[in-house]
């Protein structure tokens, strides 16, 4: 597959901006007060009572703790101020409970009020609602209500006025591997596209295949599906030769029977099960075909 060019980046001032700077600012100060990140004792904050998420798996929660024991928490925690001296996480428990995991006593938060949140929440739905976005655009914006405002997937389909399953499959983009978000974005696959190469998340090899043959062949969705449904039909490491032989329309079975009754036979292979279809030319060669089938 060829090279995919990648997505472009809007850079900042950079150098030149931090060059105006004198030595030893605290550029934190240049932040809005609501923006400006904090260092709060780890013992004053209190997770979300509304949070989705539940469980954390141990085995991460220890990765990244060891991970923030040696560069630190390079994203700041968002927290509401609530009673008396805690703070609620709004995003960042599970950096939070890595913190815990190795004694850090202070974390770097953002401090916003309810207001603050409330005019976020709002203007993330009108982003999503916004026709020009990418769908990787909106499933991230889509995400970030999800994880950072604690809203269920479920909430956020009835804000938006859509059906739960298109929500969950928008967000699932999320889930493709770099190179296939990049080809998404691009606009070099297309939405149905994608949800075929997700199908196949447990076999990274083969969605690098099927990618590459959906740009190189110009495939379409259905294309796209057949593969797939020709993959898993075999084993887990059918070679791709084998699938193309199952995917196809034309097998020696059909061609045999196409000899027999004098007319085109190929199979449409779908998600689940397929098609056997019989070209005929007029009326009379259809009731020809019917009563040769009717004899075998």
């Amino acid at each position: 597959m060829s090279e995919t060019k990648p997505l472009s980046r809007r850079h900042g001032l950079g150098k030149g901006f931090d060059s105006l700077l004198p030595r030893g600012f605290d550029t934190d100060l240049l932040l809005d007060p609501t923006e400006r990140v904090q260092k709060l004792l780890t013992s004053s904050l209190i997770p979300n009572p509304q949070q989705p998420r539940r469980h954390f798996d141990k085995e991460s929660l220890q990765e990244l703790a060891e991970s923030i024991k040696q560069y630190g928490i390079l994203q700041p925690l968002i927290v509401t101020q609530g009673k008396s001296d805690n703070y609620e996480i709004i995003a960042g428990e599970r950096r939070w409970k890595a913190a815990q995991l190795i004694g850090l006593e202070k974390v770097p938060a953002i401090v916003r009020s309810a207001k603050d949140l409330e005019r976020l929440e709002i203007a993330l739905v009108e982003n999503v609602q916004r026709v020009d976005l990418s769908p990787l655009e909106q499933a991230a914006s889509m995400e970030r209500l999800h994880q950072q405002f604690s809203l269920t997937y479920d909430s956020i389909a009835k804000r938006l006025n859509k059906a739960l399953s298109t929500i969950n499959n928008m967000v699932r983009l999320l889930q493709l591997p770099t190179y296939a978000q990049e080809a998404l974005q691009q606009q070099a696959i297309t939405e149905g596209h994608a949800r075929q190469l997700l199908s196949l998340k447990d076999h990274p090899d083969k969605q690098k295949e099927l990618l590459r043959l959906i740009i190189k062949n110009y495939w379409s969705v259905r294309q796209a599906e057949r593969f797939v449904t020709a993959f898993k039909a075999g084993t887990p490491d059918m070679p791709v030769k084998a699938v193309r032989v199952r995917m196809s329309s034309e097998t020696p079975a059909t061609k045999k029977l196409a000899k027999k009754i004098s007319s085109p036979v190929t199979i449409r292979r779908m998600a689940h099960g397929g098609k056997l279809e019989i070209g005929f030319t007029d009326e009379k060669n259809l009731e020809k075909i019917i009563n040769l089938l009717l004899k075998s």
